[in-house]
């Protein structure tokens, strides 16, 4: 399902009025409860057997590709951008819109990555709304030192009054690519124009919003309903290619979001797994296997 964002804003030289959203869901709905998941950065949804796992636990699967990302990414978009988190609230009302019209009143809200700290957020703002909400790998806080934040993010919201959408210099050595990709040495298979492409740049107004968010939670958001925060054991950013790489996070630092997960809310349940990559549903078979047996029990014990 496409959802037009007529009033939503655009930038640059972007097609006034582009600006759609996607909802895809795994099958017709035939169960009481619901997923609705949000994918991170340079992404989108093709976990397929995510949402067979979350079937087999009793829950219809529904997923959002978000405004220029994925199935919602038009010619002439600025890939990725926004200038503030919460603007992804707009299409998240009309997603829960959407699954509550298919009769579901009971809603696990699940993100992962950068979309986890959308889910966050949006959580936050909606009380009341959701039975659960479980974050994988989510990002909520930058990476090393914290106290590093304040000042980069005073030098990139002054940036962004000026310049919001200049691309920052980035570099991907093409590590996690390699550890996932079917195409390399990997399992997953997914469609490289919609996930890791060269399009999507890193720019001053997006990476400030991200860090306003990352200030949001360090503040503390309060969350009502029970949140799972599903971690790799740890990270490894070493530079040079090492097969160690395929057992860690290599995009987030998880020590950081472990220590940022209690500010969520009052009941937030940290599992960290030995050997898990940055998504941790795409780690190998036995280790995933482990995130969706915890993944049932956080559900069953709280939902």
């Amino acid at each position: 399902m496409v959802i037009p964002l007529p009033d939503e804003p655009t930038y640059a030289l972007e097609p006034q009025g582009s600006l759609v959203t996607t909802i895809v869901r795994r099958s017709r709905p035939v169960r009481e409860r619901a997923v609705l998941y949000v994918h991170g950065w340079n992404d989108y949804f093709y976990q397929r057997h995510l949402a067979d796992e979350m079937a087999d636990a009793g829950l219809d699967f529904y997923a959002v590709d978000l405004r220029r990302y994925g199935r919602s990414l038009r010619d002439g978009q600025l890939a990725g951008y926004i200038a503030d988190m919460t603007d992804y609230f707009v299409e998240l009302d009309r997603a829960v819109e959407t699954v509550r019209s298919d009769g579901h009143d009971d809603i696990v809200l699940m993100g992962h990555s950068t979309g986890g700290l959308v889910s966050a957020l949006y959580a936050a703002e909606r009380p009341g709304q959701f039975s659960a909400l479980v974050l994988n790998a989510p990002w909520l806080e930058i990476q090393a030192n914290t106290l590093l934040r304040p000042a980069t993010q005073t030098v990139l919201t002054a940036a962004r009054a000026v310049a919001p959408t200049t691309p920052l210099p980035q570099v991907d050595n093409g590590f996690y690519r390699r550890t996932i990709s079917s195409a390399l040495e990997g399992e997953w298979d997914y469609n490289r124009n919609l996930k890791g492409d060269k399009a999507f740049l890193i720019r001053v107004g997006w990476l400030a919003a991200v860090l306003d968010g990352h200030s949001r939670v360090a503040a503390g958001l309060r969350i009502d309903c029970p949140v799972l925060v599903a971690i790799a054991e740890r990270s490894d950013f070493r530079r040079n290619w090492d097969e160690a790489l395929r057992t860690a996070d290599i995009v987030l630092d998880v020590d950081r979001i472990a220590e940022r997960a209690p500010k969520l809310g009052n009941l937030v349940v940290i599992a960290r797994f030995p050997d898990a990559v940055h998504d941790v549903t795409l780690s190998r078979r036995d280790v995933r296997e482990a995130v969706f047996r915890e993944y049932r029990r956080f559900l069953a014990a709280y939902v």
